[in-house]
């Protein structure tokens, strides 16, 4: 992720982080850190937003997986979600990210 980029979160998205997935902002940011494979356009029916929602699987400093969920617009990113992923998820990203 370039320096020049600005991650946003809504304080109702930090709240479901903190209280429903145990997910910190440091934590997202860290993943955007530490990513080492592409991101994946979220194209199920339900999630899909103008611009595209996007999404990865990375560690945090402490290796802890996250899935992190974003949109960008320009030189914002907006986060939509992060948890824990399954091992589908794991699967996907694995088989198309890298």
């Amino acid at each position: 992720m370039g320096l020049d980029l600005q991650i946003d979160c809504s304080e109702a998205v930090l709240e479901k982080l903190r209280t429903k997935h145990n997910v910190t902002l440091t934590e997202v940011k860290q993943c955007f850190m530490n990513i080492d494979g592409g991101f994946l356009e979220d194209t199920r029916e339900e999630h899909k937003t103008t611009p595209a929602t996007e999404w990865f699987i990375a560690e945090t400093h402490k290796e802890r997986k996250l899935k992190v969920c974003f949109v960008q617009t320009g030189k914002v990113i907006d986060i939509k979600t992060a948890y824990p992923p399954d091992a589908e998820e794991i699967r996907i990203y694995n088989a198309k990210a890298y």
